[in-house]
C-alpha cells in the first residue's frame, strides 16, 4: 500500500479526529479511504444515470436472445465484482 500526505486545515483536522474519536473509523486513513470509495460510487452512478438517459433517448431496437444474454453475463460480472470489493 502506498503512502499520500495530505494537508488539512486545523478545522477539516479536527473533523477528521472527532470522526476517529466517536469511534466511527479507526484512522484517518480509513476515514479518508471510505471517502473516496462513497466518491467512487457516488461517480459511478452518476455514469450510470447518463448512460441510461441516453439509451431511453436513442432510437428504440429489439433486444436478440444473444443480446439479453450478453447483458446478464455483463451484469452477473459487475456484481460479483462489487461483492468482492464490499467484503
Amino acid at each position: 500500500m502506498q503512502t499520500m500526505n495530505v494537508s488539512l486545515p486545523d478545522s477539516m483536522k479536527d473533523f477528521v479526529e472527532h470522526q476517529i474519536a466517536q469511534g466511527r473509523y479507526g484512522s484517518a486513513s480509513e476515514y479518508i479511504r471510505e471517502l473516496i470509495r462513497e466518491d467512487e460510487k457516488r461517480r459511478a452512478q452518476e455514469r450510470l444515470e447518463l448512460l441510461l438517459l441516453e439509451g431511453l433517448a436513442g432510437e428504440a431496437t429489439e433486444v436478440s436472445r444473444e443480446d439479453g444474454s450478453e447483458i446478464r453475463n455483463e451484469a452477473l460480472r459487475v456484481l460479483k465484482a462489487r461483492s468482492r470489493n464490499a467484503g
